[in-house]
């Protein structure tokens, strides 16, 4: 498939819109996880434990809630939705500030659930068009990159400001509330979907309760299975991601600033060049196959990089770097390019955000237990060894599901009368 100058300029401006506002947004939800807030316990138990369980459970419960929102939202309001969201996000931020612990845990649960919403309106811009998996790629780049940059930010802002460890979060926000105005300016003049990008990736529109019931209905066994398998998968990229000082710490490289962002440089960049080429597979049929074909690449990826780490063949930083390769090229198409060619390839009546927020909702409550669990069940284990262990536990899983989705959808598109893909030739 040929990129003309327009498809360039399309795709260099939405790419750049939409990286840039959920870029930004990460510094309004992940800065404090770099702070250690040590000594400070409540109800027995550790203070940064609450935090990011109360942030979380806030930021589920919006995935729930998302299920409907999203689904259902339409263009003319997705600008002032996101808007009020931030800045909800940012006075949560001042309030967890000005409150001594333990009572300002509260919003942080308030800010996870203003900032729940921001993926699902900014996927929404990208959605349905011939080249949303570079766009929807390079979207899901931004958490990779922006997660190590806005807590290499916040660390600087504790070293060199010598701001306290509250006020922290909301000082790394308020540097980033201009930028974020200006991308969400950019980002809200985007082109509408063309004609081409209809015909080609069907029209996305406005979902009813019936639409939603009728989809879940007639893909009851994969969503189930893909979904179980995401929430395996968010559980354990939450985990390196709140607790990477810890992990990063036990491997050797305290107080290095830096490696937060280095690390992800290369992954962001890898996954960006393997699912972004995927929007130059025309037909929706190939293009999902290899999508699981990727995922099976990912979860050997996890279990292989950990297994080689452990037998001391590669270093800590190779070991993060191939784990979180293999990690995010199965994390990232689930947030949006994965359930947009189902939905092609299907021809069906709705739009991704339907199907994204199921998934984050259970992936996101998934999050939680594991958090759970390692304090109260795997107390004794240190962050870096129940890392270690979840990493095989979820390519041994994954594994198993991949392959299953794999053969059912084979199987399902040859029962399905779908009419053949247009023939049209894209330059």
């Amino acid at each position: 498939m040929k990129i003309s100058l327009p498809d360039i300029r399309f795709l260099s401006f939405s790419a750049f819109a939409s990286f840039g506002t959920y870029f930004c947004m990460y510094a309004f939800r992940k800065p404090y996880t770099v702070a250690s807030f040590e000594n400070v316990e409540f109800i027995g138990v550790d203070f940064k434990i609450l935090l990011i369980l109360s942030q979380v459970l806030g930021y589920m419960l919006s995935k729930f809630v998302g299920i409907k929102l999203i689904s259902e939202m339409r263009a003319n309001v997705r600008f002032s939705y996101l808007i009020r969201m931030i800045v909800l996000a940012e006075l949560c931020l001042i309030a967890f500030g000005v409150l001594p612990a333990p009572y300002n845990i509260v919003f942080m649960f308030v800010n996870g659930l203003s900032l729940g919403m921001i993926w699902g309106i900014v996927f929404s811009y990208l959605e349905g068009r011939k080249f949303t998996e570079i766009l929807g790629v390079a979207l899901c780049s931004s958490f990779i990159v922006s997660s190590g940059a806005v807590k290499s930010v916040g660390l600087m802002v504790l070293n060199e400001i010598q701001v306290s460890e509250n006020w922290m979060p909301a000082v790394t926000g308020a540097f980033f509330l201009i930028p974020l105005l200006s991308f969400a300016l950019l980002l809200q003049r985007v082109p509408k979907p063309t004609k081409m990008d209809i015909v080609l990736r069907s029209e996305r529109k406005p979902m009813t309760k019936e639409d939603r019931i009728k989809l879940v209905r007639f893909f009851l066994l994969p969503i189930v299975l893909l979904v179980f398998f995401y929430t395996c998968l968010t559980a354990l990229r939450d985990f390196r991601d709140n607790f990477s000082r810890e992990i990063w710490d036990a491997v050797g490289y305290q107080g290095n600033a830096l490696i937060y962002t280095l690390s992800e440089i290369p992954i962001a960049i890898t996954v960006l060049i393997l699912l972004g080429s995927l929007s130059f597979v025309k037909r929706n049929r190939k293009a999902f196959l290899y999508y699981h074909y990727i995922l099976v690449l990912g979860v050997v990826m996890i279990g292989l990089g950990t297994f080689l780490f452990q037998l001391k063949i590669i270093s800590p930083l190779v070991w993060m770097v191939l784990t979180g390769f293999g990690l995010y090229s199965c994390y990232v198409p689930f947030n949006g390019i994965f359930f947009d060619r189902m939905i092609a390839v299907f021809r069906i009546n709705g739009n991704a955000g339907f199907l994204i927020y199921i998934a984050d909702a259970f992936g996101y409550l998934g999050s939680i237990a594991v958090l759970l669990y390692k304090n109260f069940g795997q107390g004794h284990l240190s962050w870096l060894k129940f890392f270690m262990n979840a990493t095989y536990i979820v390519a041994a899983l994954g594994l198993v599901i991949c392959v299953t989705s794999l053969a059912y959808f084979k199987s399902k598109y040859k029962k399905v009368r779908i009419p053949p893909e247009p023939q049209i030739h894209l330059v």
